[in-house]
């Protein structure tokens, strides 16, 4: 599906504002030794905001959308240590959330997503600090892949190793014009380690992701729609980040409660055999008909206007 909008439509990208507090998972906690020593204030390599909505027209239709801005420009968004620490932090915020209904994954740098792992800060590390760090690494990307709300990795520009993998980690994936993806590790002596021969297996098939990994190659925005790398790809004068508001706003028309079942029962598809995991589906699908939202989306229904959810 591609998405054209016009200039004039384009809207602006969100700007800091205060997270939500909330507490760090305590899953596969990096080591003490690779935290920060410094004793000034480095700047966040990655941190959580709310999504500004005052640029917006009507901004109730993106209340409960909150974004993971990845914030390294110099380092084109490597995942370094401290970066994982911090994204980690801010998954945690939106789990614990009781606002928070979808997660943009982005960037507020153009032609840039993630270039993957710091190699640089790597070959500083010992054998030790390097599994500590690959463990934090696989647990961020599993915190953010199961977080019941629906996740967006915002790609408008380079997704490399590391970087597509964390874009697979996100429910869905939106590209732009600049979106180039690739899972180069067979060319560096190893294979994707976070991820990547996995999820990618479970998303575009077996016979293409082996084609993808033995090769490297590069695959720009349209071959990754084409594939089903990237759900919704948006052409010039259009955005990765216009396509991925768009669909927020689509995404938020439903009701939490029910995202949140659809998640788990998609999610539980891959791995359940397929009578255990329709009897799954029942079980979910009846936690929801005693639900205010149901009633809201009955009578909304009945009265021909758009429901207005609480998540209750």
């Amino acid at each position: 599906m591609l998405w054209t909008l016009s200039r004039a439509s384009r809207l602006l990208r969100p700007s800091c504002t205060k997270s939500l507090p909330g507490p760090v998972l305590r899953t596969a906690p990096l080591s003490r030794n690779l935290q920060t020593t410094s004793t000034a204030s480095p700047p966040p390599h990655a941190y959580l905001e709310p999504l500004d909505l005052k640029n917006h027209e009507k901004p109730e239709e993106l209340e409960g959308a909150m974004c993971l801005v990845m914030n390294r420009e110099k380092a084109r968004n490597a995942l370094s240590v401290q970066m994982v620490h911090e994204m980690r932090e801010g998954i945690a915020k939106v789990n614990a959330s009781t606002s928070a209904r979808l997660l943009l994954l982005h960037t507020p740098f153009t032609g840039m997503f993630c270039a993957g792992a710091d190699l640089r800060e790597r070959a500083t590390m010992s054998q030790t600090q390097v599994s500590d760090f690959l463990n934090a690494l696989r647990s961020m990307m599993q915190e953010l892949e199961g977080l019941s709300v629906p996740t967006i990795s915002v790609v408008d520009g380079f997704a490399m190793g590391g970087g597509t993998e964390l874009a697979l980690s996100c429910d869905l994936r939106v590209g732009g014009p600049k979106t180039t993806m690739a899972l180069p590790e067979t060319k560096l002596g190893i294979i994707p380690g976070a991820g990547g021969t996995q999820r990618l297996t479970r998303l575009v098939g077996v016979a293409k992701a082996k084609e993808l990994i033995y090769t490297g190659r590069r695959i720009e925005g349209i071959e990754a729609e084409r594939i089903g790398l990237v759900n919704l790809l948006a052409r010039e004068p259009s955005s990765a980040w216009d396509a991925a508001l768009a669909l927020s706003r689509q995404i938020l028309t439903s009701a939490p409660l029910a995202l949140r079942a659809a998640k788990m029962a998609i999610d539980s598809a891959v791995d359940l055999p397929l009578e255990q995991g329709l009897d799954m589906e029942r079980k979910a699908y009846a936690t929801l008909l005693d639900s205010e939202d149901r009633k809201e989306g009955l009578r909304a229904f009945a009265e021909k206007r758009r429901a207005k959810f609480q998540g209750k």
